[in-house]
């Protein structure tokens, strides 16, 4: 670690310590919540609360990137949050703070448990106050205004106008203070942002209307600037409440995770640890009402557990000694110890809220774009401001009243707020809505990349199927039944689990000498008769027909001194297969289906869930090179697999997909993580996609039309500061509010409904 409060080593100037940097209490705290990465990078995430804009973002992604030790820097809109990984262990996170100081914004870490909610509460609040003191205020100044506006002169004239400045200096004073503030910090830091150029409006209409009363003069202006602070505060506060309920899923996961849990040691004694302590090879107790607080395995105990959280079923899941667990999951009946296999900051759901959370952060063609914007807004509109109060100035010879709040008003319609948010909010509004229906999104540019996609590869084993065999068909006696369950049911070989659920209800036999035979199968005795389950070729031992006279898959039953009996294996579909590959084609996707297995088994598959292209004995560079050959065509991939096979695949698509019971590299290599067991998931998280760029679209359109109508308007003088900023406000609403159009519509079970006759039909016309 570095030995100053500023890292000496890293280049940062005494400045910066002399700026109020040397909070080893923050420091120390931002340490500790830092995360190692597989390749030896650091990411720390803080919480920026002053981030409201196109400029924020623009600002601070240009003040991080490029610092010595900073391998990136992504500022999350919604969530106000700045993400910054550094190149490894021994860089101390000091100077990030220090920077961030320098730019005008003070940062702090982000609580696992918290995600900053309670100050979005806080900041809320104060909002909603300074909205209802400047509504007040500018109701009554209206009132006085209506007298003077109705002929009142003279020192009648006077006197109201001296009330009404007497009301509106303390509410703009108090109720400016958000922008004001955010505005003193930015010039602070020698730069712009949007709240310099309201700021600046404000002031400048308050100051003109204060001069107007001094000098006796027959007009006043503090209703223009209350209001405008009134109207201006009413976007604010809207925008606040739409963020809050943009980002609702992940404050709502991040409810879920237990502050800490109960260390069991010696003797048995429990002590309480914050979850950030939590370290593995602990043993915690969780008691039943209880959320775990990491994963782990269980090493005593049995209970029911709430997986809804994974798995998207409600119904409890019976948990007993060496199962695994996951951080997140609700202890529902009985109390359990667990030793602890990963800290609370890798753990499932802690996997979860990092994918929700970087929802914003992809750089899109589209985020690029705004970004763009946002960089040459403020020095843009200032310039504009005053070309137009110069022009003006010639233009009316010399009427410096009319000019200045021209500029006024042009500084005040220029803000870039729709603009800023037409992209972040439905990359947020997306997630969010289809987190809902178990699909996680690492990256908003993955949104963009999904809806360009045009063929879906998909993997076999795992994807498309569960991975876990089922019998197709038993060519066994009745009478034989009961004793092939009893065989089934004392062996944990997937084939005999397939068997056990395959005869469902049917009593088993009482069997004596039961043993286990690894590689071959298993053996018992019934009424002094032994009887076999497994390979063809072991049961035809006891047989008295050989082995390959067995039909089916190779696994057989017989009776001694009888005649073998076979079964037919095959693969379990994931539910919902063969309707989402129809929905796929409707949506004009090609399809082709890749899998390392033999040509029988690909054929099989494909012809069950619909699809006519397929390659089988398919290694994993054969996949990628598959893929290069589409994308040689001129075709977007869209890669959809789960096996640690699969990852490079992954990788190599446009933009790929992966089942939450995927490897650990598979997920992380998937933009797209569905968490229920229905492939309906690909086609809806398709759909939503193809949405959400629509939106973004008509976001860009309405802004950019908002522009062309409202600037030459105001240049040209026919607009008022108090016009100017309704029309701000207004424009920033309509482009939020289109963009919640998105989190509109219902489950994955309308559109499964719908694809499920036009998918049967369709497997019957390929067959």
């Amino acid at each position: 670690m570095a030995g100053s409060c500023c890292g000496g080593d890293l280049g940062v100037d005494n400045a910066m310590c002399s700026a109020g940097i040397r909070d080893f209490n923050r420091v120390e705290e931002l340490q500790r919540a830092g995360h190692a990465e597989d390749d030896g990078t650091v990411r720390y995430v803080l919480s920026v609360p002053d981030i409201h804009c196109g400029a924020c973002i623009s600002a601070i992604e240009r003040g991080l990137n490029g610092l010595e030790g900073i391998v990136s820097a992504r500022v999350n809109l919604s969530l106000r949050r700045v993400t910054v990984i550094l190149d490894g262990p021994d860089r101390s996170p000091d100077f990030v703070l220090a920077r961030l100081d320098q730019l005008g914004y003070a940062a702090t870490p982000v609580d696992l448990g918290d995600l900053g909610n309670s100050d979005e509460r806080r900041k809320a609040d104060r909002l909603l106050k300074s909205l209802a003191v400047a509504g007040f205020a500018a109701g009554n100044i209206m009132l006085l205004s209506v007298s003077v506006w109705s002929g009142a002169s003279g020192a009648t004239r006077d006197l109201f106008h001296l009330v009404s400045g007497l009301i509106a200096i303390p509410v703009v004073a108090y109720s400016g203070q958000v922008f004001f503030a955010s505005a003193y910090r930015a010039l602070a830091a020698r730069r712009l942002n949007m709240d310099v150029p309201i700021s600046l409006a404000v002031i400048l209409a308050l100051a003109m209307s204060v001069y107007e009363s001094v000098t006796g003069g027959a007009e006043a202006y503090f209703d223009a600037a209350v209001t405008l602070l009134f109207f201006l505060l009413i976007g604010r506060y809207l925008d606040q409440l739409m963020r809050d309920h943009a980002r609702s899923a992940v404050l709502g996961l991040s409810r879920m995770t237990a502050r800490g849990g109960s260390v069991v040691g010696a003797g048995g004694t429990l002590t309480y640890v914050p979850v950030d302590e939590i370290e593995p090879g602990m043993v915690l107790r969780v008691a039943p009402g209880e959320r775990i607080p990491a994963d782990g395995r269980i090493v005593k105990g049995a209970s029911d557990l709430d997986r809804s959280l994974v798995t998207g079923e409600s119904a409890p899941v019976s948990v007993a000694l060496n199962t695994d667990v996951e951080a997140g999951t609700l202890n529902l009946t009985g109390p359990i110890d667990i030793t602890v296999t990963r800290k609370a900051d890798e753990s499932f759901i802690a996997e979860v809220m990092q994918m929700m959370e970087a929802a914003e952060n992809g750089r899109g063609r589209y985020v690029r774009i705004a970004d763009r914007a946002a960089r040459i807004y403020a020095p843009a509109v200032h310039l504009l401001a005053l070309f137009a109060f110069l022009g003006w100035m010639i233009a009316t010879k010399g009427d410096w009243h009319a000019s200045l709040y021209t500029a006024i008003s042009v500084l005040i319609i220029t803000c870039p707020c729709a603009l800023g948010l037409a992209v972040p909010v439905v990359h947020v509004i997306g997630a969010a809505r289809l987190f809902r229906q178990g699909i996680l999104m690492k990256d908003g540019s993955a949104l963009e990349r999904l809806a360009e996609a045009d063929t879906a590869v998909f993997d076999k084993t795992g994807t498309l199927t569960t991975g876990t065999p089922r019998i197709a068909e038993a060519g066994i006696a009745e009478a034989d039944i009961s004793a092939a369950k009893a065989l089934a049911l004392h062996s944990i070989h997937p084939a005999s689990r397939a068997i056990a659920a395959y005869f469902g209800d049917e009593p088993a036999a009482d069997l004596s000498e039961i043993k286990e035979v690894p590689g071959f199968g298993v053996q018992g005795v019934l009424d002094g008769t032994v009887v076999r389950l497994g390979r063809a070729d072991w049961v035809g031992e006891i047989a008295n027909t050989a082995g390959d006279a067995v039909t089916g898959s190779g696994l057989a039953f017989a009776r001694e001194g009888g005649a073998a009996s076979g079964f037919t294996l095959s693969e379990a579909l994931r539910e919902g297969t063969p309707e989402a590959v129809y929905a796929l084609g409707e949506q004009g996707m090609g399809i082709e289906l890749l899998s390392g297995d033999s040509v029988a088994a690909v054929r099989e598959i494909a012809g069950r869930v619909g699809i006519e292209a397929f390659r089988a004995h398919a290694t994993p560079a054969a996949k990628i090179a598959r893929i290069k050959a589409l994308q040689s065509e001129g075709h977007r991939v869209m890669m959809v697999g789960d096996g640690l096979n699969d990852a490079p695949a992954l990788a190599a698509g446009h933009v790929s997909m992966a089942p939450a019971s995927a490897s650990d590299i598979g997920r992380m290599a998937a933009d797209f993580v569905f968490t229920r067991d229905t492939m309906m998931s690909v086609p809806f998280a398709r759909e939503i996609s193809i949405k959400a760029g629509k939106l973004v679209r008509q976001n860009f359109g309405l802004a950019v039309l908002y522009n062309i109508i409202a600037v030459p308007l105001a240049v040209s003088g026919f607009v008022t500061p108090l016009i100017a900023a309704l029309a701000m406000s207004g424009s920033s609403i309509v482009v939020v509010t289109n963009s919640m159009r998105l989190a509109r519509g219902g489950s994955l079970l309308p559109t499964f409904k719908r694809s499920k006759e036009t998918a049967d039909e369709s497997r019957e016309a390929l067959a």
